[in-house]
């Protein structure tokens, strides 16, 4: 898939050369030369860099970049005929990620472009990776011990086998301790179908969890009937 890349400058020479260098690199570019068409495209499509003129007919430049990063993170970067350090820095400390002044030479944008965006990426798989194995791994609840990555279950220091579709029920569950879940919400999430009315598969699925950890329907320790709501793991 192209990266999606946002130029907007004024000058449309320069917005057009910017343009053509990289198309060359085989990045899908948006080109805009105000400020106006440029904030609509930043509300409905998704970037993966921007490239923003400082002085613009109307939005200015640096307003733009706060806009950017009310809600995105991905890099961007200024462009200016402006020299001084100062118009510099107030533009990184609005969120830009790098500042080049023109006139510039297109190669060497084009290769600022390709290290923002490996940095970027960089960034987001590491990001990921760590959420990934800050995600919970294990659950010990009144005598309920799941592991995720082993598919491991027991139930008071037993082993309790569980198929595929009971293990993300009990799962599920686990993951919203303390409320309520409906028979909807669990069917969506664990089968990823939609649910309908007289769709007992919920019903029947707990009943074999129930049999299996030997718990009366009328009575369970663990997995508690909310009637008319849903189940619950307190």
């Amino acid at each position: 898939m192209k990266e999606k890349i946002l130029i907007v400058d004024d000058e449309r020479e320069i917005c057009d050369l910017v343009e053509l260098y990289l198309s060359n690199e085989d990045y899908e570019i948006y080109k805009f030369y105000n400020g106006a068409d440029a904030k609509a495209c930043i509300e409905e499509r998704e970037l993966d860099l921007a490239i923003l003129d400082v002085m613009l007919p109307d939005i200015d430049g640096m307003e733009l970049c706060r806009f950017i990063r009310e809600s995105h993170n991905y890099p961007i970067i200024m462009l200016t005929a402006r020299v001084e350090d100062r118009d510099k820095i107030q533009g990184l400390t609005v969120g830009a990620d790098d500042y080049i002044t023109k006139p510039f030479n297109p190669l060497e944008l084009s290769a600022r472009v390709k290290t923002q965006l490996r940095r970027y990426h960089q960034y987001n798989r590491q990001a990921k990776h760590k959420q990934k194995t800050e995600e919970q791994q294990e659950y010990n609840i009144q005598g309920l011990h799941m592991e995720k990555d082993t598919f491991q279950c027991t139930w008071n220091g037993e082993q309790l086998v569980l198929t595929p579709l009971e293990f993300r029920i009990l799962w599920h569950l686990c993951e919203h301790r303390g409320q309520v879940v409906s028979s909807e919400e669990l069917y969506e999430a664990v089968w990823g179908e939609k649910y309908y009315d007289s769709n007992n598969t919920v019903m029947a699925h707990i009943a074999r969890i129930r049999e299996k950890m030997h718990e009366q329907a009328k009575n369970p320790k663990l997995i508690q009937t909310v009637w008319g709501m849903g189940y619950m793991i307190k």
